[in-house]
This record gives structure tokens, sequence and C-alpha cells, in this order.
């Protein structure tokens, strides 16, 4: 991914916390020179060795899982708030742009299967169960129902070896500027202000 320096977001924790709540991901492979792409949720985690992995699964019946093999090197996109903005909200005259957070992780993938990836599916839904007003567990849902769906879906880690993280938030502003695009974003719409928070949260004139 192409980011220019004042852009670049080098906080691992920051980056892991941002994956963390935009885990509804792209998955990204490449088989025979054609380009594919499954929207799955992926959960951050460290394996046994303690390095950190993104676990996920997909349908048996998608046709990506070719490119699904021990070995394979995979691309993850995860995708956070984005808006316009309009050079009216700058001191002066400018070109529009778009401000945005975007974070490509690469690694190598492992199959997995059996108890493995039905401990992974387990952690899969107390992670999105947790804060419901009446948690699901896995034990509630029958045997039969869950084993079944089990066998229709490839498992999977991979193994991360690379993270690219875009902060694209205004850092080439002036101060006046900045804080004016904060205050226009905060009269958009939800991701307009999921923006300018981020905005505020950044130490680029944020504070």
């Amino acid at each position: 991914m192409y980011i220019p320096r004042r852009y670049e977001e080098k906080d691992k924790e920051k980056v892991f916390a941002f994956i963390r709540e935009n885990s509804f991901g792209i998955l990204i492979s490449v088989t025979d020179g054609r380009p594919a792409g499954t929207h799955i949720p992926l959960l951050l985690e460290k394996n046994a060795e303690g390095k950190d992995i993104l676990m996920g699964h997909i349908s048996r019946g998608n046709q990506q899982k070719s490119a699904l093999q021990n070995g394979a090197k995979m691309l993850a996109i995860f995708t956070g708030p984005h808006a316009y903005i309009s050079p009216r909200w700058y001191t002066q005259m400018m070109v529009p742009t778009w401000n945005y957070i975007a974070v490509h992780v690469y690694g190598i993938l492992r199959i997995v299967e059996g108890e493995e990836l039905r401990a992974a599916l387990t952690r899969l839904v107390d992670t999105y169960e947790h804060g419901m007003p009446s948690p699901v567990k896995v034990e509630e849902i029958p045997e039969k129902t869950f084993n079944d769906d089990m066998r229709g879906i490839v498992g999977f880690a991979i193994e991360i070896e690379e993270i690219q993280a875009a902060y694209k938030l205004s850092q080439n502003r002036d101060e006046t500027s900045y804080h004016q695009i904060v205050e226009e974003l905060d009269k958009g719409d939800a991701a307009a202000k999921g923006v300018a928070e981020e905005m505020r949260k950044s130490t680029n004139f944020g504070q």
C-alpha cells in the first residue's frame, strides 16, 4: 500500500486496537493470476509460540478456498472511518481530498482443522456475543448443527509478517484548518463523525 511518510502509523498496539475494532476485513489471495477477495471477520490472536496471527474461515463453497494452502501468502485488509474533505474547510483554497484509516496485513497461511478449529470458532462466538444482553454460548447450539456447519468451512490461521497502516487525517494542514475540518466533519454522517473523532485523538493538533 502506498503510504506517504506523514500518514504512516507505526505504533503496533494502536494498529492492533484498530484491527480489533474493525475486524470485519477482506481476505485477498491470487490463484492463477486472478485476484480474489472475501469479506469475513478475522480475529487477531497469538499462537502457541506467541506470534501474532489472524484466525478466520470461509465457506467450502467459496472458490477462494483453492488458494488456502499451507504456506500460501495472504493479504488481509481492514478499513475504518473515511470522509470527503472539502477545500472550503481550509484557511486557503486547495484541492479536495479524502481522509481515512486503512491497514494491510501480510502473512503466511496455515490450515486449521478438528479441535483447533472448533476452539477457534468458540472464541469467535464468545468475542462477538460479548456485551449482548443474553450472550449465546457454543454449548447452547445443537451439536449436530454445529458439526454440520463446521464441515462446511475451511479454517485457517495467518501468521503476520508485515503490517502497513495508513492514517490519513489531515496531518499536512495548518492548525486552524485542522480544527475547521474536525468541526465540519462533526456535522456529517456517522463515517464523517468517526474521522473527526480519530482526528481529535491524533497527536497532530488533536490535543
